[in-house]
């Protein structure tokens, strides 16, 4: 952490802080109670308090609150300049303007914008991304990825040591085939330097995967011999072995040019593959059949749960060990979550992976703490996320039917908002329009991800996500842009805030809108909900573009020139750094 900073309690806290105190010395057993104060579109903030309270004690609201008035004395207060009863049990609160400002310049001053680090001490393991090893990344691989590096980014910013996991796909009976294949295909190009035209290693291997597949299924010799391969694999065989690490590596080659591209903070060191997880397969197991939660049925070993039935009320299962002694996915799982309680020592797990795994981590997580591996004091939690449709609302694929590859739709959305600001900026420079084309395009097609609940489905709409208005990543771009050239024109005056200046209605709002940045980030942190953090940073756009409509900023005298330029400042600076943790550029130029 910088030494440059000092956490600013929000104004909402300090008047919250108040209010339970007056509420206290009204009743002793109000003492402590949530006085529920929230911004208000009447006043500065609203303390609903005395409405909910009321019943409880059995008093008028009206009454409390009028009780409550006249326990505060505001005279003098550094923050709260009036509270008026509003209806009955609603009171307003108004701040004052010097109190506005003073947070305006302490958040200024600080290398964190004065937001405290909630996470510090605990070490939070993000489980996102996981394409499978010699297939292609496509479009649902989009979401896990984007949400997953968002929330890394928010628990690192709040003081959590974070570990990225890359779970990749890169064990199972499919690269004994390849292998085989390969083997027996020499001449195959599959290098990504032996490829031209820009093809990927991994567009080439899935080629290839097909092909072997299609030799497994049409001719039993060289199914026989595939599966010989896998166990060589397995057994360690040095050849084949070496064979498989070099698929591994051209694969990341691959994935690392899309988390280029995207901006992505995952590297090869942060990928764990499932084969990582093989050797604790056996220990794993025989500590649930100790534990008596691996259980017989059919010849196979299954963990019955407690918490889930099935449709005829029988426990719903986790398949531990197959019939014929192999092991699946959820064995994997139940390794994986052992070793990252247990070696890494996490105290928050998080997987970010579709809706439709729910049930999978609901018996996943209900196992460990049953095998007392998932104890009080850790949390595990499933960031699960909706589907991606296509703008007609069906499941997104390619107009031949197929899947959509990530890279394809990567380049629609910067060819898209290439057009769209030639369209703005007919006489732009090419290499300059190459950049910002493909940082608006990342940008909108990130954007529009974070920006809809996470649990929801949402329809991917190229031409609405480029554009350069309306809750757009564009559009927020563009504003951080457009601060910064009122910037650039303001030369460097320094950041003195005069808080005797009365601020204006538009100064107060913006200056309130900035002061609750900090409450929204930890929000974030907590509910592991990137959208609120969107939902915040575009109202925040417009609260400054109503700012800036309203109080000249270079052509005002002093002081008043000097505090609306902090404000200025204090806007880019929480536009930037709001848009870092969603993993998106803010350009100084647009």
């Amino acid at each position: 952490m910088s030494v440059h900073h000092q956490e600013v309690p929000s104004l909402l806290e300090r008047v919250a802080a108040t209010m339970s105190g007056a509420i206290g010395r009204v009743r002793e057993d109000l003492a402590g109670a949530d006085p529920v104060v929230r911004r208000s579109e009447r006043a500065d903030f609203q303390c609903n308090a005395p409405l909910a309270l009321a019943k409880r004690v059995g008093v008028r609201p009206a009454d409390l609150a009028a009780d409550v008035v006249a326990r505060l004395d505001v005279e003098g207060d550094a923050v709260i300049a009036s509270v008026e009863p509003s209806g009955p049990g609603f009171l307003n609160v108004t701040v004052t303007g010097g109190a506005i400002w003073d947070q305006v310049a302490a958040r200024l001053a600080d290398a964190r914008l004065g937001v405290g680090a909630t996470e510090e001490g605990r070490r939070v393991v993000v489980d996102y991304s996981a394409p499978n090893i010699a297939k292609e990344m496509h479009v649902g691989h989009l979401r896990t990825t984007i949400i997953g590096d968002s929330l890394a980014r928010v628990a690192g910013f709040l003081g959590a040591d974070v570990l990225r996991q890359n779970h990749l796909g890169d064990f199972g009976t499919q690269f004994g085939m390849l292998i085989q294949y390969l083997d027996e295909h020499p001449d195959a190009a599959w290098h990504q330097d032996e490829l031209a035209g820009g093809a990927s290693a991994v567009s080439a291997l899935d080629g290839l995967y097909r092909s072997a597949r299609a030799e497994f299924d049409a001719d039993p010799g060289f199914a026989d011999r595939s599966r010989a391969r896998v166990v060589a694999l397995q057994a360690g065989d040095p050849r084949t072995v070496a064979v498989w690490q070099d698929i591994v590596a051209e694969s990341e080659r691959s994935f690392s040019a899309i988390y280029d591209r995207l901006t992505v903070l995952l590297t090869p060191e942060d990928s764990v593959g499932e084969s990582f997880y093989n050797p604790m397969l056996a220990d794993t197991v025989e500590e649930l059949v100790d534990a008596g939660l691996a259980v017989e049925s059919d010849g196979a070993l299954v963990f019955y749960s407690r918490e889930v039935t099935g449709p005829e009320g029988k426990p719903v299962t986790l398949m531990v060990r197959k019939r014929d002694g192999g092991y699946g996915y959820d064995t994997t799982d139940l390794a994986t979550i052992r070793y990252r309680l247990r070696e890494l020592k996490a105290n928050r797990l998080i997987y970010v992976t579709d809706s439709r795994q729910a049930l999978h981590f609901q018996l996943v997580f209900e196992a460990a703490r049953r095998a007392g591996w998932l104890t009080d004091g850790v949390t595990a939690e499933h960031a699960a996320y909706g589907t991606i449709l296509g703008p007609d609302g069906t499941p997104f694929k390619t107009r031949a039917g197929g899947t959509v590859r990530l890279m394809d739709l990567l380049d629609d959305a910067v060819s898209r908002a290439r057009a769209a600001v030639t369209e703005k900026n007919p006489g732009l420079d090419p290499v300059e329009l190459d950049r910002i084309a493909e940082s608006a395009g990342i940008a909108a097609v990130k954007y529009a991800d974070l920006s809809t609940s996470r649990v929801k489905d949402y329809s991917f709409d190229v031409d609405r996500m480029v554009s350069l208005t309306g809750n757009t990543g564009v559009y927020l771009q563009y504003a951080h842009a457009r601060i910064s050239s009122i910037l650039r024109h303001a030369g460097d005056p320094g950041t003195a805030v005069d808080r005797t200046v009365a601020p204006e209605p538009a100064e107060r709002e913006l200056g309130l809108a900035l002061d609750a940045y900090g409450a929204v980030v930890t929000e974030v942190g907590a509910t592991l909900e990137p959208h609120r953090l969107c939902g915040y940073l575009y109202d925040l756009a417009r609260a400054f573009t109503s700012f800036y409509e309203n109080c000249p900023v270079l052509k005002a005298e002093e002081p008043v020139r000097g505090n609306r330029l902090a404000l200025c400042r204090l806007t880019a600076r929480t536009l930037g750094h709001g848009l870092g943790l969603l993993g998106i550029t803010a350009p100084e130029r647009m």
